[in-house]
């Protein structure tokens, strides 16, 4: 093969890694960040969460509540020590690791999954107390989707209550991951001193007098170290043996293996998602961090470790092209988000094929248009430095591009490529919004324009009987949040209604319907006729429309038309006008006029016609239900189960930790309202939720009667 690398680039694609550091709200991801950035030399000084001054924590709604609201990007540099009796991969070696910290809150996930899909490996934080939570549970399946390969660091092991072999054990169990533990805690809470390497068989014991605990020694283990090591050693030997064949067969055939061909497999195996490498420590008391980032660099994939990404062609979707990460390849890239800020608009993009100068010309497969790079920057967080050239597997950020969305691909003129985007969760609320001023109307209109592109999982769109504004998003402090920007960012005042839920319907039986526009009064007319049958679709499928017109009944160019007419006619369900999900939808006859007929009258017909069939299909509606974990002293679970079961809650299991008990229950949304303040007052403050998104259920007959009526009547 070619060399891949450009002669300019400053860090070839094998020296290179793309991470991102997902978990848990209050995992410590952002405090690890800083960890990161601190030891690799990137700043000077270590910035704390709760101080408010954490590096990629830059917004000022970030800074106020102490939480990560947008990913951030920055980039570092590591250089693997040489140590005596200890084994390294890339030993002296310059790595450029480029980073993203993503949020935590469920609210914010559409930042997770966009991050996702353009990273080639992941640092899965847990927290050594409380081990797997429900958002761990959502971020592990969202790597799994991309195929991302994690290493897992169980943090926070200073905390009282915190125990390594319990969230290993959590991570077996309730995720099903090849867990194997490869950096161990010596000692916990107060007596955490260092980590067992038990690849090598050493311990890492880290100075508490040492500011940021940059200095640490390595001996030889004693006493239960050296049983425990052993004992790690052996399972990790034989989980990789089994996992990676090359290992596998110096084993079967006696060969020496020692830590250099264990690091190979293990890389090997991490790569190909078969087994996930654990690491413990404290990222706020300094332990662990130096090690982790070798871990990092020894077994997460740079760009050349992983299978190319594929596209297909615009309107040729059966052929594919892959995106080879060579930076003498044709130009392909995946732009996977939009953001507005003082230098105009920033759309940031992983390249992964080719290379892209200031100056060049790239083409939007989606839009059909060319457009000029004005500038590139690298992002630190809010810095941003100009480059002349971003290659094959960077990360980067494009300013001044016109007409782009989250999930847009950019490619040479001569491709016609789109890779697949990042997809992204329904909103499950929505609230009417208002300028404080009749001035600031339109002002608040384009404001929203703006952070709707921003972010996928915001809607914004005007209710036709009210004449409101109504935005939708993931939940309560996702649309508090993007009201707080649109006051500060925006200089918006705005007042906002009581949230609603996002209820949906569908439908419980297949049936037909009919639809007809005929309007023929002297001159031209309007005529179509449209026959379908719907039936209920798999769950999650959306909206499924296909043609079985035989014999040419509904003109070929009049088929697109009659389909984008069932596709608006789902957007309003006959109960209470919320929009019809998993609903298939079969065009199978109809009629034309040969002067009368068009476009317009064919869309008019198709909507007429699902609306009649959604009147004999027997629609139900759905409301969304979360799933909800309550972590509780024992003395108040009784109460915080009653309180559930009050709000329609379906307790689904519990689990005691030490004295506290954990509670997982599914209850509705619409119940859900003002639940902070109350598990507050029934726990006197001492017991903590969170929930997210599980999944769309019936609604009890009495509530659907009440929606109805707030509704003013049926939509019919």
């Amino acid at each position: 093969m070619s060399n891949p690398n450009s002669p300019n680039r400053e860090f070839p694609l094998e020296r290179t890694r793309n991470i991102g550091i997902c978990a848990h709200i209050d995992a410590g991801k952002t405090t690890l960040t800083e960890r990161i950035l601190f030891y690799t030399g990137m700043i000077h000084r270590i910035g704390e969460v709760h101080d408010g001054a954490a590096t990629t924590d830059w917004m000022e709604q970030e800074k106020e509540r102490g939480i990560t609201i947008t990913s951030a990007a920055v980039t570092a540099s590591w250089k693997q020590i040489k140590e005596e009796g200890v084994y390294k991969s890339r030993e002296g070696e310059n790595i450029r690791v480029n980073i993203i910290d993503t949020p935590g809150h469920v609210d914010f996930t559409a930042e997770v999954e966009r991050s996702l899909r353009v990273l080639d490996g992941a640092i899965f934080v847990l927290c050594g107390v409380a081990g797997v939570q429900p958002q761990s549970e959502t971020v592990y399946r969202q790597a799994e989707k991309y195929g991302v390969p994690r290493i897992a660091f169980v943090n926070k092991m200073d905390r009282t209550g915190a125990n390594f072999e319990n969230v290993v054990k959590d991570v077996r169990t309730k995720l099903g991951a090849p867990a194997f533990p490869i950096l161990i805690p010596i000692g916990a809470e107060d007596s955490l001193i260092g980590q067992i390497d038990v690849v090598n068989q050493k311990a890492i014991i880290y100075s508490d007098d040492e500011k940021f605990g940059s200095k640490y020694t390595i001996r030889d283990l004693q006493g239960d170290e050296a049983a425990k090591g052993k004992a790690a050693y052996d399972e990790l030997l034989d989980a990789v043996c089994s996992a990676d064949d090359e290992l596998g067969m110096l084993f079967l055939e006696e060969q020496p293996i020692g830590p250099v061909e264990l690091k190979a497999g293990l890389r090997r195996a991490v790569i190909a998602n078969k087994i996930i490498p654990m690491a413990g420590g404290s990222a706020f008391k300094n332990k662990g961090v130096q090690y982790l980032i070798d871990a990092v660099i020894d077994y997460l994939p740079g760009p050349l470790d992983i299978a190319p990404q594929k596209g297909s062609v615009v309107d040729e979707p059966e052929n594919i092209i892959e995106a080879i990460p060579d930076d003498n390849g044709k130009f392909i890239a995946l732009g996977f988000k939009l953001w507005s800020d003082k230098f105009g608009r920033l759309v940031f993009f992983r390249v992964y094929s080719g290379k892209v100068s200031k100056g060049d010309t790239i083409y939007n497969p989606r839009t059909r248009k060319s457009e000029r790079v004005g500038r590139l920057i690298q992002i630190q967080a809010s810095v941003h430095k100009d480059i002349e050239c971003c290659y094959s597997g960077d990360i980067a950020a494009l300013v001044g591009v016109k007409d782009v969305r989250t999930g847009d691909t950019f490619c040479d003129e001569s491709l016609e490529v789109q890779l697949e985007p990042p997809t992204f969760p329904e909103p499950v609320i929505s609230m009417a919004v208002e300028p404080k001023t009749k001035g600031d109307q339109e002002k608040m209109g384009n404001a929203l324009q703006r952070l709707s592109e921003e972010d996928p999982t915001f809607f914004v769109k005007t209710d036709e009987e009210t004449g409101q504004v109504i935005i939708a998003g993931m939940g309560e402090l996702h649309l508090e949040i993007l009201c707080d920007r649109l006051k500060r960012e925006h200089k918006v005042e705005t007042n906002t209604g009581k949230p609603q839920i996002a209820y949906r319907e569908t439908l419980t039986k297949e049936a037909d319907g009919e639809g007809k526009l005929v309007k023929q009064s002297g001159g031209r007319g309007q005529y179509g006729h449209v026959i379908i049958k719907v039936r209920p679709g798999e769950k999650g499928s959306g909206i499924v429309v296909e043609n079985k017109v035989v014999g040419g009944t509904i003109p070929k160019e009049f088929i697109n038309p009659a389909k984008a007419g069932c596709v608006e006619a789902a957007l309003n369900g006959i109960i209470a006008g919320y929009p019809v999900i998993d609903m298939h939808i079969d065009l199978v006859d109809g009629s034309s006029h040969e002067v009368d007929s068009n476009e317009n009258a064919f869309k008019m017909a198709a909507i007429f016609a699902v609306k009649d069939a959604l009147k004999k299909a027997k629609c139900i509606l759905l409301e969304p239900i979360m799933a909800v974990e309550c972590s509780t002293p024992e003395d108040y679970q009784g109460d915080i189960m009653g309180d559930l079961n009050r709000r329609r809650g379906k307790i689904q299991g519990m689990d005691t930790r030490g004295t506290t008990a954990i509670l997982r229950a599914e209850v509705p949304l619409a119940e859900m309202f003002g639940y902070s303040t109350a598990i507050r007052t029934l726990s006197s403050g001492r017991a903590s939720y969170s929930m997210q998104p599980s999944h769309f259920e019936q609604v009890p007959q009495q509530i659907v009667d009440q929606i109805v009526e707030q509704r003013g009547g049926g939509k019919n």
